[in-house]
């Protein structure tokens, strides 16, 4: 298994296309906006570049990696002759379904089909194929080139041997894959976003300001940021669709968004890419807040 493609340039899109071509696959990035593309192979350039910065890896090894990654605007070609597809499109369930029924009708039959999807039911996306003992979910984290951990969740028809080739690929890749089952919210977000929403509960109740919470949990209980910065960094729509699939899923009231954030993501205040979330990001405050919040 040496080539693989990538379905979407954003920010997981890119950061698992470096991930794989660092490692040395031969990687095809596909988005439909060249744009997309564009922005994506920055983001991995200059993360490359801090590498080098910070010795980890040489100049001639940066420019391998970007060797190994071709870009395409045409899914179809895209995925040709590819052993594995992974796909990062927005976490929307309809668009998921979508795109694997397209994958499943253009794809070799031996080829996997795998979600980074960190809420959808793998067994959900996989009836969209005729394949379902092929499609497996590979949930990285962000930011994918540091983080170690990958969730390998495998749908109700996905077979041993195509989960134990993505457990064994995910360790070549310096992660450590760890398998959970396909319930919603799996095990990374089904405790995380409860905390989050909680925080922003807190937050809405009066209880404490922004800075005030994330200080609580960061020197408290030593977490890396605060649930609001976190939260912010994630992306308030990405945190709410999530919260929303776990209660669709579960019909608890404890998974219910809180009003707070709802009225975020409808105001368009989405955190770091927005460039206002809990806290704000704009040119002006940008290194006032990277000083506070990041040391």
């Amino acid at each position: 298994m040496k080539n693989i493609a990538v379905i979407g340039a954003g920010t997981m899109g890119n950061g698992i296309a470096h991930t794989f071509a660092q490692s040395g696959f031969k990687v095809n990035l596909i988005d439909i906006s060249e744009a997309s593309l564009e922005r994506g192979l920055a983001t991995i350039s200059k993360n490359l570049d801090r590498m080098v910065a910070k010795e980890k890896i040489t100049e001639n090894e940066k420019a391998e990696t970007l060797g190994n990654i071709t870009t395409y605007t045409s899914t179809v070609d895209g995925i040709k002759k590819t052993d594995l597809v992974v796909e990062a499109a927005t976490e929307n369930v309809d668009l998921k379904l979508k795109i694997f029924k397209q994958l499943d009708d253009a794809c070799d039959e031996a080829t996997i089909l795998a979600t980074n999807t960190s809420s959808i039911s793998i067994t959900q996306i996989a009836a969209a194929t005729s394949r379902p003992e092929k499609v497996i979910g590979m949930h990285f984290m962000n930011p994918v080139p540091i983080m170690k951990l990958v969730e390998i969740i495998r749908g109700y028809n996905t077979s041993d041997e195509v989960t134990n080739t993505i457990m064994e690929l995910s360790k070549t890749l310096g992660k450590v894959p760890t398998e959970v089952n396909d319930y919603p919210g799996f095990v990374a977000n089904r405790i995380l976003m409860p905390m989050i929403n909680e925080s922003i509960e807190t937050l809405y109740n009066g209880v404490a300001g922004v800075q005030e919470i994330d200080t609580v949990m960061k020197l408290g209980m030593a977490h890396p940021m605060g649930p609001l910065q976190l939260a912010d960094f994630i992306g308030l729509d990405v945190c709410l669709s999530i919260l929303n699939v776990m209660y669709d899923g579960f019909k608890n009231p404890k998974y219910a968004p809180c009003p707070l954030l709802v009225n975020m993501v409808q105001a368009g205040k989405l955190g770091v890419k927005s460039g206002e979330g809990f806290y704000d990001y704009s040119e002006s405050r940008k290194a006032e807040n990277v000083s506070k919040q990041f040391v």
